[in-house]
């Protein structure tokens, strides 16, 4: 039991120095980007103030436009009927099988 014993600890710390030799740097160095830029500090902040004035906090296409009818409801209604008659919409429900 004792040899045992000895032999689990070893192969446990055996197994905790080979997970070890895997660790990378704990700053994420290989994740740094590397730039190379040509433009200057006053160039970069003249845009941020350009970008931080002109800048619409309202994510694109997130307003609904609203759309006034002039149509009348029995107009509506009648066609649709119509449509319906003629075939170019179906009516009732759709069954897949």
């Amino acid at each position: 039991m004792n040899k045992t014993a000895r032999f689990l600890s070893v192969a446990a710390v055996a197994a905790f120095a080979a997970f070890g030799a895997h660790a990378d740097e704990a700053d994420g160095s290989q994740f740094a980007l590397k730039f190379d830029t040509n433009r200057t500090r006053a160039e970069v902040a003249a845009e941020a103030v350009v970008e931080a004035r002109t800048h619409n906090m309202e994510p694109a296409g997130s307003r609904v436009v609203t759309y006034q009818s002039t149509a009348d409801r029995a107009a509506v209604r009648a066609q649709a009927a119509e449509a319906v008659r003629t075939g170019q919409i179906s009516s009732g429900e759709f069954s897949a099988m």
